[in-house]
């Protein structure tokens, strides 16, 4: 496999490969994360806690774009992820209000 258009599909085929490994990877990690903050979505409406703390929200916040920044990864996009996690999150734990 000497030619470069041979070369360049089976370097594409690793890529993806990888790429969905690490798919799968995000999407069980989410899992675990959502199995954790509903638990405690059902402790703050047991003990009337309210569903969001923006003091906590800001500090990851900050601590998610210093590892963004760490990773290479653009900041604002995953400042804009955290936001949307975080909305999510708020969203479940109202549902445990009674």
């Amino acid at each position: 496999m000497t030619d470069p258009v041979s070369r360049a599909a089976a370097l594409l085929s690793d890529h993806r490969e990888s790429i969905d490994r690490l798919d799968a990877i995000l999407v069980y990690t989410l899992g675990e994360r959502f199995k954790h903050t509903q638990a405690v979505g059902k402790l703050k409406a047991e003990h009337d806690l309210p569903p969001s703390d923006p003091s906590r929200e800001a500090d990851q916040i900050a601590r998610l774009e210093d590892l963004s920044k760490r990773a290479n990864l653009d900041p604002d996009f995953a400042r804009k992820f955290l936001n949307f996690i975080i909305a999510e999150v708020i969203r479940h734990h109202k549902r445990h209000k009674p």
